[in-house]
């Protein structure tokens, strides 16, 4: 189809507002690197929100990186002793009430697996921004984390996301 004669005087934009409306301009946007990297110019870790424009930022956000990631072994390790306490519970009951405590106790397990789940995603989501300051935070935070809450964990782990 031959377009050599068409108007596009409709679809020009000359006119038009390109105002962001104080958001910033294109200097001040989320980058989103499919690259490993270590440029923290326009660094959004995994919401628009948490955007990192400065060096004190970005100190702040390596901080908050690490805690969250000891955090998620905190969890790990709560898991851990809620799961060994319900077992040791039910083992001191009458068998017959045994099978009821047991499923009782089988849903915060599974609560708190789920919670579990959703925050190693969001971890692997924090890592994927294929910052290497970012990556060192969460492998730090997973190091510290272990390294306070995982005396009765294996260091090897079924799950690979975070």
């Amino acid at each position: 189809m031959d377009h050599a004669g068409h108007d596009n005087a409709a679809t020009k934009h000359g006119n038009m507002d390109h105002d962001h409306g104080g958001h910033g301009g294109m200097d001040d946007m989320c980058s989103m690197s499919m690259l490993f990297t270590w440029d923290t110019k326009n660094l959004c870790i995994v919401f628009r929100q948490w955007h990192v424009r400065s060096t004190p930022g970005l100190i702040a956000s390596l901080i908050a990186v690490v805690l969250l990631a000891m955090g998620y072994e905190a969890l790990r390790a709560l898991s851990r002793k809620y799961e060994n306490a319900v077992n040791r519970r039910i083992l001191a009951m009458p068998r017959q009430s045994q099978e009821n405590a047991s499923k009782q106790g089988h849903v915060l397990k599974a609560v708190l697996y789920g919670v579990q789940n959703f925050y190693a995603f969001m971890l692997m989501l924090v890592f994927m921004t294929y910052n290497g300051w970012v990556m060192i935070a969460v492998s730090l935070g997973a190091f510290l984390g272990y390294l306070s809450f995982g005396h009765s964990t294996s260091s090897t782990k079924e799950n690979a996301c975070h």
